[in-house]
């Protein structure tokens, strides 16, 4: 059996804040392979069950020894699939009429689109990118009227206070920003605040010039993951918070810490003015990734991880039994 952990795994001192720790680790180690996103997630695992039960670490083969069981420990980086690219051609005279559309749509003018696809949840950074993108307008006004940011943001968790007013956080800073800056035909934030199907995301993510990932705290982030794929035309760029396990693999994104809402301000005006070469040779290299490291991938690197775990354990059955055989012939 795999269990596989999708949040990110804290370090051991936070963790202990947990009054069910024991428990909660005791269950979790009844798997034969317990997955996460990268491998720092894999180590503070390790560390926290080394710090709360009596047990012995492999640390060379990443593997917890506990009352009998072998637990493996390993990073797992979820994917998403990736569709055939079809003519590129096609789809490159696709992305300007799709993104006319849009813009007709939400009502508004403008020859740069961003886009930013998020739970409304606080390890996202909505707040923060708000910020950067008020920053950027403000250090460069050439873009004001010419850059529109759309965010979709899926309410989650309306019903817990602190996810409700976080909500009506994020509309207020959007209309706070739109106010200082809009004009008759243009506004710089367009917030969707409801959920939208994966058909309907598709089309923001072939349309912009920049997908925003800024969250504050993310194991993955399927997001981004599934910009890159949408991209048939290899146009857009990526800009992706430090603090996600997919700024592990995906180094031609623009990496930001978005914590500092001057440099990520900047990096919106690199991403814009960014070299056509040079925003087509990333998002090849980015397409590859993803393309090679797809959904598939994991789902087989998982379970040929549990297929290696029990040959393990038929060959140490073979070898007890074979032992045991010789010394009764003794």
């Amino acid at each position: 059996m795999a269990i596989f952990w999708h949040i990110p795994w804290p370090n051991s001192e936070s963790f202990a804040i947990c009054p069910w720790q024991r428990e909660l680790l005791d269950g979790l180690l009844g798997a034969d392979v317990v997955g996460f996103h990268i491998q720092s997630h894999c180590t503070n695992f390790l560390q926290t069950v080394d710090r709360t039960l009596e047990c012995r670490i492999d640390w060379e083969h990443f593997a917890i020894n506990r009352e009998g069981h072998r637990t493996v420990v390993r990073p797992f980086p979820i994917s998403v699939d990736f569709p055939d690219s079809g003519d590129l051609d096609s789809k490159q005279d696709s992305t300007y009429l799709e993104r006319a559309a849009l813009l007709r749509e939400l009502g508004v003018e403008a020859l740069f689109v961003g886009v930013g696809v998020d739970r409304v949840d606080y390890t996202k950074g909505i707040l923060e990118r708000f910020l950067a993108i008020e920053r950027m307008l403000e250090k460069h006004p050439t873009y004001q009227g010419k850059f529109v940011f759309v965010q979709i943001g899926a309410p989650s968790r309306t019903h817990i206070k602190r996810y409700h007013d976080l909500l009506a956080d994020v509309e207020a800073e959007a209309e706070r920003i739109n106010w200082r800056f809009q004009s008759s035909t243009w506004k710089p934030i367009v917030f969707l605040k409801r959920h939208f199907t994966h058909r309907e995301i598709l089309r923001y993510y072939c349309a912009a010039d920049i997908c925003m990932v800024t969250s504050l705290h993310d194991g993955m982030n399927l997001v981004a993951k599934e910009f890159i794929a949408a991209r048939h035309d290899e146009q857009g760029v990526l800009i992706l918070s430090r603090f996600t396990g997919a700024a592990r693999e995906l180094f031609d994104s623009v990496l930001v810490n978005p914590y500092d809402i001057e440099k990520t301000a900047e990096a919106i005006c690199q991403a814009l003015e960014m070299a056509p070469e040079e925003r087509a040779a990333r998002m090849r290299r980015l397409r590859k990734v993803v393309k090679e490291q797809n959904i598939y991938r994991w789902a087989a690197n998982l379970v040929g991880q549990l297929c290696e775990v029990r040959l393990d354990r038929s060959q140490e059955i073979e070898t007890r039994d074979d032992s045991q055989v010789a010394a009764q012939s003794d």
